[in-house]
C-alpha cells in the first residue's frame, strides 16, 4: 500500500539517466499485469534518444516535459489474435499502472500521458513512431528521477462521499 500512496505524476526530472536494469524491471512489472483471457495485448516501445524525446515534446503539447525525461515508454495494443479485443484497453491500463508502481518503488518519477482513444493523438503517435498497422498507440509514459525530493509523497485522496454500500443514497 505504501507504493500506491506514494505514486504521483512527476513532470520535472533531474538530469540523471535511469539505469537499464531499472528500465527492465519496469517492463517486467508491466508484463505481469492481469489481462482478459490472459491475452497480453500490450507491446512496448522504449525511447531514450534525446532527439526523439524532443520530438515527443514538440508533437504533443500536453507532454512538453517529455524532453527532460530519462526515457519514455510508448504502450501499444496489438490488433491481432485477441481473444477479448474489447478488453484490450483495460489490459493496457493495468500494464501502465504496474509500470507506474514499479517506477515509484525504484524512486523513479513517472507521468501517464493519455493517447487512446483520442484520434488526433493516436494519429500523431502513429506517424511519429512509424507504428505498423497491426498495433495502435495507447499511452506514453515519461520516466526519470524526480527533480524535487518530495515529489513522491503521500497525499490522502480518500473521500467517503464517493463510496456507497449496498445502495446509492
Amino acid at each position: 500500500m505504501e507504493i500506491i500512496n506514494k505514486r504521483r505524476s512527476v513532470r520535472e526530472y533531474a538530469k540523471k539517466t535511469v539505469e537499464k536494469e531499472k528500465i527492465e524491471l519496469i517492463l517486467k512489472a508491466a508484463m505481469q499485469a492481469p489481462s482478459a483471457c490472459n491475452q497480453q495485448p500490450t507491446r512496448f516501445l522504449v525511447i531514450e534518444d534525446k532527439e526523439m524525446l524532443n520530438k515527443i515534446s514538440e508533437t504533443f503539447k500536453s507532454m512538453r516535459f517529455s524532453k527532460d525525461a530519462s526515457f519514455v515508454i510508448l504502450y501499444l495494443v496489438t490488433k491481432v489474435d485477441l481473444i477479448a479485443p474489447m478488453m484490450a484497453p483495460q489490459d493496457a491500463s493495468a500494464s501502465v499502472e504496474n509500470s507506474l508502481l514499479k517506477a515509484t518503488e525504484l524512486g523513479i518519477g513517472s507521468c501517464w500521458c493519455g493517447v487512446y482513444p483520442r484520434e488526433d493523438r493516436m494519429n500523431d503517435a502513429k506517424i511519429l513512431f512509424n507504428i505498423p498497422d497491426n498495433l495502435y498507440p495507447f499511452a506514453i509514459v515519461t520516466f526519470g528521477y524526480p527533480l524535487k525530493s518530495d515529489a513522491l509523497k503521500f497525499v490522502d485522496r480518500y473521500d467517503t462521499k464517493k463510496v456507497f454500500f449496498e445502495k446509492f443514497e
